[in-house]
């Protein structure tokens, strides 16, 4: 006999009442930051190592991913020591004997890898034995990653905290004006290319007249400007989610903007054009279009990924910003 049951609205509302909001979520995290900040660690040193770590376990299936407020994960040896017969071990006392750095951060008599609050204090106590500087804290990252790449990643993601004094900077928009410009484009993704040898299409090809205004897609630090004789004329941007924005073929730079400048969704970055596929200054090619490409690192290697299903939801947000 087939039993039928129903879910009632109300229970579907309390079990939603009972999710937090995104918006929580990120202000619980930011309250955890600033609880456990001191003089020698801010807090967008937590904040960006705990983000990295989100980051990562989004896109690497051999990392546990940590479903709680905090991403930050110790390994039980080095948290409860390489030398405790008790790997999970949560007195503070005997962690310390072993040479383990878990630290009890919320008073409660137990240093638990499991605990958001002692997990931060516990990398709050680590960065503090470095200092201050931001020297200091490349020095911390650098002994605790073993990368130079993994470092830079973090520190971007820092830079962006502090300048914008938050840690919620999931913004994007459209890479060129949605209005009062003609521009087309459609996925491209994987589509074969033939100038410097046989290789895919890594990117979405948005096609605009020449000069149209080339836009930041996303908070980031810009990290390369230039001459490429593929791309020609372009622009590099890390954002705070280990995503490298490409943006290539340009006709000119915003000449205000440099290496290591922050910028956010609509900052100027230069215009459409048709350079690349030669030495330095050589250009039309080609139609006008700008090139847009990105690329995720997952700690280890960085890969190229198909940006057109993020185009075609910037486009509808940005135009929805437009009204």
């Amino acid at each position: 006999m087939m039993i039928c049951s129903s879910i009632s609205p109300d229970f579907v509302r309390a079990n939603q009442e009972q999710q937090p909001s995104r918006e929580e979520i990120m202000q619980q995290r930011m309250t955890l930051y600033m609880k456990y900040q001191d003089y020698l660690v801010p807090w967008h040193y937590l904040a960006a190592i705990d983000q990295y770590e989100r980051n990562i376990q989004d896109v690497r299936k051999d990392i546990p991913k940590r479903d709680s407020t905090v991403a930050i994960q110790f390994s039980r040896e080095y948290w409860a020591g390489a030398t405790n017969p008790i790997l999970d071990d949560t007195s503070p006392f005997s962690i310390k004997y072993f040479g383990g750095v878990g630290l009890d951060g919320n008073g409660d008599g137990v240093a638990s890898p499991d605990d958001d609050e002692d997990i931060i204090f516990t990398m709050t106590s680590y960065l503090s034995q470095y200092g201050p500087s931001e020297e200091d804290f490349k020095i911390a990252l650098w002994d605790y990653y073993q990368s130079e790449k993994v470092v830079n990643q973090i520190l971007t993601i820092s830079k962006l905290f502090k300048h914008f004094n938050t840690n919620d900077l999931d913004t994007h928009v459209f890479p060129v004006p949605v209005r009062g410009y003609n521009y087309s484009y459609r996925g491209t993704w994987g589509a074969n290319r033939g100038w410097g040898g046989r290789r895919i299409h890594e990117g979405t090809d948005v096609f605009a007249g020449y000069s149209t205004p080339v836009v930041s897609t996303s908070y980031g630090v810009v990290e390369i400007m230039g001459w490429n004789e593929f791309g020609g004329w372009r622009v590099g941007i890390r954002d705070n989610h280990n995503t490298y924005h490409y943006f290539a073929h340009l006709a000119y730079f915003n000449k205000d903007l440099k290496v290591g400048d922050v910028v956010e969704p609509g900052t100027l970055l230069g215009g459409v054009g048709s350079t690349g596929y030669g030495k330095e200054g050589t250009s039309g090619k080609f139609p006008p279009h700008l090139h847009y490409g990105m690329y995720k690192f997952n700690g280890r290697t960085e890969w190229a990924f198909d940006p057109y299903p993020s185009l075609v939801q910037w486009e509808k947000y940005t135009r929805q910003l437009k009204k």
